[in-house]
């Protein structure tokens, strides 16, 4: 073989063997990079964006879509209302003797509790109770909680006539959206936990006046049971295991 032959030979090697090492390099890196969704671009929460016109980055729910399980088609147990309320009726309120605006009239309103009062949803709203609405409205419902002892304005107590002839409902809404000084409770409390902490209500303010006519009634189920004989429940109260927060 001729030296011109074994030069070209040596000089194919050689740019054959730099190739290699360069795939091998880019390879390498190419390995080395991470291209899932974890990299993407992509806005974290809350942030400003120019692509929107609004600047936001968070972007609502499109109009009219429910996410699934959440249609809460059941206008009683998720709003205390009864059915195609009048949104145009207003409440008529006063002023108590220490300040508080306090409801008159209940419009729109559900009388009757929509799931079955058993023992277990009072002893559940008993527990709920004791953790979130002690605080302002005492153990027993007359509006002494520690934080009132402690200078907090004073809430109603549960044993006034008003609030004994109260509909179930108007206490569903109150602990839902809030009332007068009292925050909205709704994004805590899961809507039967909220009704378990009605019926015990109910029972405080039974426990003083055992001879009230107050409903304890259900219109989900006609087996339901009298907070003032919780022992002989008829039917299990609706979601009544432990969820998440609490009311007042």
């Amino acid at each position: 073989m001729s030296l011109n032959k074994r030069t070209e030979r040596r000089i194919k090697l050689r740019i054959a063997l730099i190739l290699a090492a360069v795939c091998g390099l880019l390879l390498t890196e190419a390995c080395g990079v991470r291209s899932d969704m974890q990299d993407q671009p992509r806005y974290k929460a809350y942030k400003q964006s120019d692509f929107f016109t609004d600047k936001r980055a968070s972007r609502d729910h499109p109009e009219g879509t429910v996410a699934r399980g959440q249609l809460d088609e059941n206008k009683a147990f998720y709003t205390g209302k009864i059915d195609n309320p009048d949104p145009n009726a207003q409440a008529a309120t006063s002023t108590d003797a220490n300040g508080n605006t306090v409801v008159a009239s209940f419009p729109n309103a559900i009388t009757e509790f929509p799931l079955p009062v058993t023992k277990e949803l009072i002893d559940r709203g008993e527990e709920r109770y004791k953790i979130y609405c002690m605080v302002c409205h005492g153990q027993f419902g007359d509006g002494d909680g520690m934080v009132v002892r402690r200078g907090f304005p004073q809430p109603p107590t549960y044993h006034d006539d008003r609030l004994r002839n109260a509909p179930v409902g108007h206490f569903f809404d109150v602990i839902t959206n809030g009332w007068g000084k009292m925050n909205p409770y709704g994004y805590q409390v899961q809507p039967a936990d909220r009704w378990a902490i009605v019926a015990y209500i109910r029972t405080l303010q039974l426990s003083r006046n055992p001879e009230a006519n107050l409903k304890m009634t259900s219109s989900a189920n006609s087996n339901t049971t009298s907070a003032t004989d919780p022992a002989k429940p008829a039917a299990p109260a609706a979601n009544t295991a432990t969820t998440k927060g609490g009311a007042k």
